[in-house]
């Protein structure tokens, strides 16, 4: 068996969210549980089902272990690979493997996390992260990561491809235009390509506009084999091509800070799902900061490498523009709750079943999701399409 051979074998066949925005009163793991069982639910299944996990989180080591126990199931298949932000999307292989072979027949992908209203300020969990995961080129230094680190990687690629701070506000613009059609957007309010550039500046040359939202959220998607996935409620989504590469954990250690691990798990996952660039009707790309739609834009095929910047100015990439992009507003506008991947993977699912509502994309059969995680470091490529693209 190659990896074509698992091409729409597996599909994904609900979604769900929860605690969106700010959470207060509730952990992670009671907005996780809530987001689990409305994609349980959305799938017409019930958690009995349930016989596969995949799930991360920032906070704990061993988290699938509570969520197990929290969920009340006892799945045959479990995965808790942590790889930052992209795990969401990363996890869509793996499990496809254990439903192919049998050895389960549905899993729940899922993550929760309170990072806005945790009781634990933004230093203590930055303490946290840096005493669990210290790199050690940069951690002696004490930069404001992982801020520092993307504007790096802007700083760089304005240098050497002429990328200037207006092509950035393109992007915090673009995702501000599709936040407005989407009611469940944290920030919605209207706003210009200059106030954009007048905000306050945070880490040269990204403002506070180029930097993602700071919320709470859980999300949940299930995935069945195919045959299963068409006798149950809504039109299954199927996966079509997935890989994930990772060449780097510290930027610093980057050969080159413009060019990402998407180069190849772009290459990998348009291989096996057998379609290319300009198939694709719908795109969702984490955008934890205005470069980096720019970046994967370029290492995904989409434009070459340094035309990204002008790839996505005169609102191509925003409502009515030829590329959709980031389609709920991304994690610049609409939710990012520390880690994105299973949010964009739940948006495509849900334009592809065309339930998107005003920011429907009309027509959408195929959509790529990519998940970064860390520091330009895991990256994730998702092709989904709808049953005329098998």
């Amino acid at each position: 068996m190659n990896l074509k051979d698992l091409r729409g074998s597996a599909a994904i066949v609900g979604v769900g969210h929860a605690g969106l925005g700010q959470a207060n009163g509730y952990t992670e793991m009671e907005i996780l549980v809530q987001a689990a069982h409305r994609a349980v639910t959305d799938a017409g299944l019930t958690m009995q089902d349930i016989d596969g996990i995949c799930t991360a989180s920032v906070a704990a080591t061993m988290w699938a272990m509570p969520v197990i126990e929290h969920l009340g199931i006892r799945p045959s298949f479990i995965d808790s690979t942590m790889m930052g932000g992209s795990s969401f999307v990363a996890h869509l292989l793996p499990a496809i493997h254990a439903l192919s072979t049998g050895q389960c027949n549905a899993v729940l992908v899922c993550y929760g996390s309170t990072q806005r209203t945790s009781t634990l300020s933004r230093a203590e969990i930055g303490r946290v992260r840096k005493n669990f995961d210290p790199q050690p080129y940069e951690t002696p230094y004490d930069p404001l990561s992982p801020l520092s680190s993307y504007a790096l990687a802007a700083a760089r690629h304005m240098h050497q491809y002429g990328t200037t701070r207006e092509q950035l506000a393109e992007v915090a613009l673009s995702a501000s235009k599709w936040a407005q059609l989407n009611p469940e957007a944290q920030r919605r309010k209207p706003i210009t390509l200059d106030e954009i550039l007048a905000a306050p500046m945070v880490s040269d040359p990204l403002t506070v506009r180029d930097c993602c939202l700071v919320t709470d959220g859980a999300g949940a998607y299930v995935l069945t084999r195919a045959d299963r996935a068409r006798e149950l409620r809504h039109k299954p989504v199927y996966v079509l091509g997935n890989a994930t590469a990772v060449w780097n954990r510290q930027i610093s250690s980057m050969h080159d800070v413009t060019v990402t691990a998407a180069q190849e798990s772009g290459r990998r996952a348009f291989e096996m799902a057998g379609v290319r660039p300009a198939d694709i009707d719908v795109l969702e790309l984490y955008d934890a900061f205005t470069i980096n739609p720019i970046l994967f834009l370029e290492d995904l095929g989409f434009c070459k490498k340094g035309e990204g910047g002008a790839f996505v100015t005169d609102g191509r990439i925003a409502p009515g523009g030829e590329l959709p992009v980031n389609t709920n507003g991304g994690g610049l506008c609409c939710v990012h709750p520390g880690m994105y991947g299973i949010f964009i993977t739940i948006e495509a699912v849900r334009q592809l079943r065309g339930d998107t509502g005003e920011r429907q994309v009309q027509g959408a059969q195929l959509a790529l999701v990519h998940g970064n995680g860390g520091t330009l470091s895991s990256q994730s490529t998702a092709i989904l399409g709808t049953a005329d693209t098998l």
